[in-house]
């Protein structure tokens, strides 16, 4: 699948630990992209045309929000017929949100769009951000019979390409940063890139879409043993359009009266819940066990197998897109961009 043909890739900088520096006082600030660029030699022995766009002022993901994400959309959308690929380097805090938006955000997408960064900073001696960063580009400039092999976004991190719609971030302190536990990694980055082409979307057929609208009239609702009443109330009365109910194993909650009534009621006044599970392995199965058989019955949706990231950011895209509760739940039970497996 390799070409002899200049690649061109379009390199989004958000900012990140890849691009920063220590001040006097030892804390890591960030840098412009010439720190980047001035480590890595390699760049110079590969035949890639790339071209930087640096968010200014740099961003920390921390403080990564929706307006930051429609931008990155519209960038790609307004460079997509000039390049081959898209490379986006991003912090890894919040890499795992932006990844899934943009999934929404870029419907029909035929190029890749990748997220990558690092764990240290890329002038550091033991840094990953060289190895990420060049896997990145190349996977970013893999073609095959002139078609781009990715065609999602995805994130790039220690050797591995995840969909960007099923990772998260569950380790700050090793190299390996992302899991994916219920989707396969798309590529693995040994010796040779080894491509798992049974796992990856196909939209050679479609046209790219951006969506212009988000709406983050979101709230989370994580249960544990003991949650009082008000607490509950409290979050389903807040203003907004859907909660993210995070239940336990493969969907469960309590079954006491006062709290499906408590549901319930936020259901009837136009709210939207969604069940996904505190494990990070399985899915949701609303209805197998008793206690989520109550929660079927008066409306709760199910989220099956979604990440955390995905959901908060699906209900954010869907919200946006339309203004009837019962089309959002509706589309949010679908599978509109590889983001769940249904399991009915």
């Amino acid at each position: 699948m390799a070409s002899n043909i200049t690649m061109n890739i379009f390199i989004i900088y958000t900012g990140g630990t890849i691009g920063m520096v220590q001040d006097e006082s030892g804390t890591f600030v960030p840098f412009d992209f010439d720190l980047i660029k001035n480590n890595l030699p390699d760049l110079s022995r590969v035949d890639y045309k790339l071209t930087v766009h640096s968010f200014d002022p740099i961003i920390d993901s921390s403080n990564m929000n929706p307006e930051i994400w429609l931008k990155m959309a519209q960038l790609i959308q307004d460079n997509y017929e000039k390049y081959d690929g898209f490379v986006i380097l991003h912090g890894s805090d919040t890499m795992a949100f932006s990844a899934s938006i943009l999934s929404f955000l870029l419907e029909g997408l035929q190029k890749p769009v990748i997220l990558s960064g690092s764990q240290l900073p890329i002038g550091e001696i033991r840094t990953d951000a060289r190895e990420n960063m060049m896997t990145a580009l190349e996977i970013a400039s893999t073609k095959h019979n002139g078609v781009s092999v990715i065609q999602e976004v995805c994130i790039l991190f220690d050797n591995k390409l995840f969909r960007g719609n099923r990772a998260f971030k569950y380790n700050s302190a090793k190299f390996e940063a992302f899991r994916s536990p219920n989707y396969p990694v798309l590529v693995e980055a040994g010796i040779h890139l080894k491509y798992n082409f049974e796992a990856l979307l196909n939209n050679t057929d479609k046209q790219l879409i951006l969506h212009h609208k988000l709406d983050d009239h979101v709230g989370v609702l994580k249960l544990f043993p003991g949650i009082r009443p008000d607490t509950i109330k409290a979050i389903l009365d807040s203003n907004v359009r859907s909660i993210v109910m995070e239940t336990f194993g493969s969907g469960n909650t309590t079954t006491d009266q006062w709290f499906l009534d408590l549901l319930e009621g936020a259901i009837k006044g136009g709210k939207n819940i969604l069940n996904i599970s505190q494990c990070k392995v399985g899915s949701v199965e609303l209805g197998r066990y008793e206690t989520s058989q109550g929660l079927k019955a008066i409306g709760v949706l199910n989220g099956y197998d979604m990440t955390f990231e995905a959901a908060v950011t699906k209900l954010m895209y869907l919200q946006g897109e339309f203004e009837d509760q019962e089309r959002v739940a509706y589309w949010v039970e679908k599978d509109i961009r590889g983001e769940l497996t249904i399991n009915d």
